[in-house]
């Protein structure tokens, strides 16, 4: 019934709601709630969100203003909803307003949110699939609820003009759906059909387009020959081929130069995924949800997939369609599985142009599954795994990318640049903290110059320019560089495992100081070493050292990373001495006599052998030993092989390392560690127990050292960070033994532990600096 604004019992509320309330449907929901309840006014996009006027009984009101955010579409994110009675005016019915026309008027900072880039959903995938639809079968169906939202967003706002999109004109019965407020494609800026629309075709391996009449099935069946094919995404292009035959993934390893490290695989539907993995209700969850992640997942015997996708490794990482595209990939069910790793060279940025693709991917590819919808934004696939009953990031990109972190207030305006490794870069708007898309490693030219691309972007669609920049300590990272490189700007230098301990703090909005144990690889330390098993006293500006891992030397420098078998060395040097030669280890009996006496005389003399505290490095150290692993082809794999086999066994027995007093800190020695890892070596105790036993010392040891550490300062809240505690067994071992002791226990899920979550930290630490600063 619509409202009488005459009545005495007539109201008029103003509403202000922000989140990620533009391009996901908002606009139309609240038309269709407004005629629902029977009130009148109107809704318009605000730079902060969206600006709701509704009149109408106390009653209808009411009602209004309760129903809003319980019943908002699925790809609304609601952030605040503040509301203000005004006067009733003469609204006899409810509009949608264009945002210019009121946006003038409103003095408001930005703070509307860009949606992520979200899977199809039910309706477009049912309507994909009936042979009435006038989509039927068309590639790029999408609505309100789904599809490309920042891979193809040039600038804000959100609207066409600013998208890939601006290259199609919509068709009339696409633009009827677009203006329709009670359309599921009402403003659905990727709206399209086979009459206006992207199309796709298929290259051969020179970029040249080949005859067909339907591109993907031709792909298809390209990839049921056995052959490779580049397939255009949201973010990228992914590399494809049949994960069941082992000899299409043998050749897709050996053109892409991937040697060992696991592809990602993705099923057609969660029942195919069941053959191979053990999937809990958590996993299903984030497998089905709109994100679609690749979820890591423990791996069954048999099921079909080829070893080659993931050797030496007990999890596959596993994911289910997201695009249309790849639905019609799967529909004639010739796969259980395909192969779809990054479309690109080990290292380097995903591909995301045709003519880039074609470039750098011609001498892997078969065929390339292309379309003329340009991507703007490259953005890989999210990689998220359930560790000690949590769904936890390890690679937060496509599909949660450009969602907010929510901090624990306002804080002033900063960016943060990250790391070298797996790197991010942060922007601080108000009280929420944005994290881009996983860059990678800045070694590479290419993927500098998506980093710098990331960086621009980022700060436009955020309408914000910090003169604040954070920055790692390392004189060497590409991303301090520039940074330093900067003008105008106040920068920041944030100590590298500070960042990690912020890292967690600020993501568990948790102030004054606690005890953080950060457990990486590498990272610079404040005496000039290596450190990497630490344990610090931090607070949201500020950190000491309270405890760490003894020094050894990592012999060769970066080469110890690379080599396992090195850091093995280094710490049976360090314990042994000048006996190390007479050990009867199969180590160094596969190491040749002119390579053993060189390497020791590099660590007797200090010569390129740096001091490190590092956790991953000790790891290295006891693959290397156990047999595991004494050469590496991608970053941790010793470590992750290690946990690996600790899997396996179920010894409960553990290694002790010794903890001791050194000045003002506290140092963890491993002289008993490897005495008692020898040992079980001589007694050919199997690697499993090893492993295990292992994890469960380092485990203990922390625990102790945080005990002692609360003993000296009373605090007891402990966070967990670094690249370390993507280890499943190893975070879940040490949260046990710190529950056990009584401490409050705070570890990562929302970025990763490692270094894609450093920036985060960064920004944290250098805002709430700045912030002091100013006050003073």
């Amino acid at each position: 019934m619509p409202p009488d604004p005459g009545e005495k019992s007539s109201i008029r509320k103003a509403i202000d709601v922000t989140g990620m309330v533009q391009g996901v449907g908002f606009r139309p929901y609240v038309y269709r709630l407004a005629g629902e309840c029977g009130v009148a006014g109107f809704i318009t996009n605000t730079p902060a969100g969206v600006t709701i006027e509704v009149q109408g009984s106390f009653t209808a009101v009411g009602a209004f203003f309760e129903r809003l955010p319980r019943e908002a579409p699925p790809l609304a994110r609601i952030t605040s909803l503040s509301s203000r009675e005004i006067a009733p005016n003469g609204d006899r019915a409810f509009r949608i307003v264009s945002s210019q026309i009121v946006a003038s008027q409103l003095d408001q900072p930005p703070r509307a949110l860009v949606s992520p880039d979200v899977a199809i959903c039910a309706d477009c995938l049912r309507e994909m699939f009936d042979p009435a639809d006038r989509r039927y079968l068309y590639p790029f169906i999408n609505c309100t609820n789904c599809g490309p939202r920042f891979t193809i967003l040039r600038d804000i706002p959100y609207d066409r003009a600013r998208t890939s999109m601006n290259a199609f004109t919509m068709c009339a019965a696409c633009q009827a759906e677009y203006d329709d407020p009670g359309n599921r494609r009402f403003h659905a800026q990727p709206n399209a059909c086979w009459d206006c629309g992207p199309q796709a075709e298929l290259w051969d391996d020179y970029g040249k387009r080949m005859e067909t009449k339907d591109p993907v099935r031709e792909a298809a069946s390209l990839l049921a020959k056995g052959m490779i094919v580049a397939v255009k995404g949201l973010g990228g292009f992914h590399l494809a081929c049949d994960a069941q035959s082992a000899e299409a993934v043998e050749r897709l390893r050996e053109r892409k130069r991937r040697v060992e490290k696991p592809f990602a695989i993705m099923a057609p539907k969660l029942e195919a995924a069941a053959k191979f993995c053990e999937i809990d209700v958590a996993s299903r969850t984030l497998l089905t949800s709109v994100e679609r992640p690749i979820v890591l997942l423990p791996r069954k015997s048999g099921g079909g997939i080829s070893e080659s996708v993931a050797p030496g490794n007990r999890c596959l990482g596993v994911l289910l369609p997201y695009t249309p595209l790849h639905h019609l990939l799967f529909a004639d069910e010739r796969f259980d599985a395909l192969v779809m790793t990054s479309g690109n060279l080990s290292e380097e940025p995903i591909a995301m142009d045709n003519g880039e693709a074609v470039r750098r991917l011609a001498g892997i590819a078969d065929a390339f599954l292309v379309h003329n919808r340009e991507i703007l934004r490259r953005c890989d696939d999210s990689v998220v795994r359930v560790d000690a009953g949590r769904p936890r990031q390890m690679r937060r990109s496509r599909g949660y990318v450009p969602a907010p972190i929510a901090l624990e207030r306002e804080l002033p305006a900063v960016l943060a640049v990250g790391g070298e490794l797996k790197n991010t870069v942060c922007v601080v708007r108000g009280a929420e903290a944005f994290p881009s898309q996983h860059i990678g490693d800045l070694e590479h030219l290419e993927s500098y110059g998506f980093f710098e691309e990331a960086v621009e972007h980022l700060q436009r669609i955020l309408e914000v320019r910090p003169t604040i920049v954070a920055h790692d300590l390392h004189p060497d990272y590409f991303s301090t560089r520039w940074a330093l490189a900067q003008a105008g700007v106040k920068l920041v230098g944030v100590q590298h495992h500070h960042a990690h301990a912020a890292s967690c703090m600020a993501e568990n909005h948790l102030d004054g100081r606690v005890i953080s144990i950060v457990l990486d690889g590498t990272g610079y330390g404040a005496d000039d070493c290596v450190w990497g098993g630490e344990v610090l006293l931090a607070d949201s500006r500020e950190f000491t050292r309270a405890a760490h891992l003894a020094y050894v030397p990592m012999p060769g420098g970066a080469a110890a990373i690379r080599e396992p078998w090195r850091m093995a060395l280094a710490y049976l040097a360090h314990h042994f001495g000048p006996n190390v030669r007479e050990l009867n280890l199969p180590l160094l009996k596969r190491l040749s006599r002119p390579m053993l006496d060189t390497t020791l005389r590099m660590i007797e003399r200090n010569l390129n052998s740096p001091l490190t505290s590092s956790c991953g490095r000790l790891f290295d150290a006891v693959a290397a030993l156990a047999g595991i692993r004494s050469e590496v082809n991608y970053e941790a794999q010793a470590a992750i092989e290690l946990e690996m086999a600790a899997l396996g066994s179920a010894d409960e027995q553990a290694y002790a390392l010794e903890l001791a007093r050194d000045g003002a800190v506290w140092k963890m020695e491993t002289r008993g560690l490897f005495e008692a890892l020898l040992r079980d070596m001589k007694n050919e105790v199997s690697t499993g127990d090893i492993s295990r036993r292992f994890h469960n010392g380092l485990a203990e040891a922390f625990a102790r050292a945080s005990v002692a550490i609360r003993e000296e300062t009373s605090l007891n809240r402990v966070c967990l960070s670094g690249g370390c505690f993507q280890n499943a067994y190893l975070l879940q071992e040490l949260q046990s033994s710190l529950a056990a002791e009584g401490f409050e226990v705070f570890s990562q899920a929302e970025v990763p532990s490692g270094d894609g979550g450093l920036s985060l930290g960064q920004a944290w630490i250098a805002a709430h600096r700045c912030e002091a600063a100013s006050s003073h």
